[in-house]
């Protein structure tokens, strides 16, 4: 929901649910701004030019969903099963635009999917499909494989980083008022 809700009027939405998007937006900016995701950007940029982070924020979402076991108790499908669910029982609160996605996201399993390569490719090719100019996002797994080791060593090294910062943002933001 965090991509698909614009502006900072929670107002309509309820406390849990806006706190959720602040989470996310703290996430993505954290993400967007951090030295060791540059560094796998950098790799990336002059063939992607600013497409460069949408492509890394994808590579990661590989590592986490192939390494998952290393940091959730859950096996990574009953964990994305449950969020399905979850989304679908709060459609109301979902906007329009991320009600359209749902039903492709639950189909294609999109998140377990995510664990593989052909996974990671498909939903690239589906994003190259929706950008207004020539992206070649839809090879960019071909970037995945050649640097393998180096993206997951570089993914490895930030995430214990961005879930220590998101443990102390989450602790205030638990504990602040909207």
């Amino acid at each position: 929901m965090g991509d698909f809700v614009k502006g900072s009027d929670f107002s309509a939405l309820p406390e849990m649910v806006a706190k959720g998007i602040i989470l996310h937006r703290e996430i993505d900016t954290y993400t967007d701004t951090h030295s060791i995701v540059s560094q796998s950007k950098d790799k990336l940029r002059s063939k992607y030019r600013h497409y460069s982070g949408v492509i890394v924020d994808m590579y990661y979402d590989h590592f986490l969903a192939v390494n998952f076991q290393d940091y959730h108790q859950e096996k990574l499908n009953d964990y994305a099963q449950q969020k399905y669910e979850l989304l679908q029982n709060h459609w109301e609160l979902i906007p329009p635009k991320g009600q359209n996605m749902l039903p492709y996201m639950i189909r294609g399993d999109w998140l377990t999917n995510y664990a593989k390569k052909e996974g990671i490719h498909r939903s690239l090719t589906g994003l190259s499909r929706r950008t207004k100019f020539k992206s070649g996002l839809d090879l960019a797994v071909q970037e995945l494989v050649e640097y393998y080791d180096e993206f997951e060593a570089e993914f490895r090294s930030f995430f214990p980083e961005i879930q220590q910062h998101i443990s102390q943002f989450r602790e205030d933001l638990i504990i602040s008022k909207l």
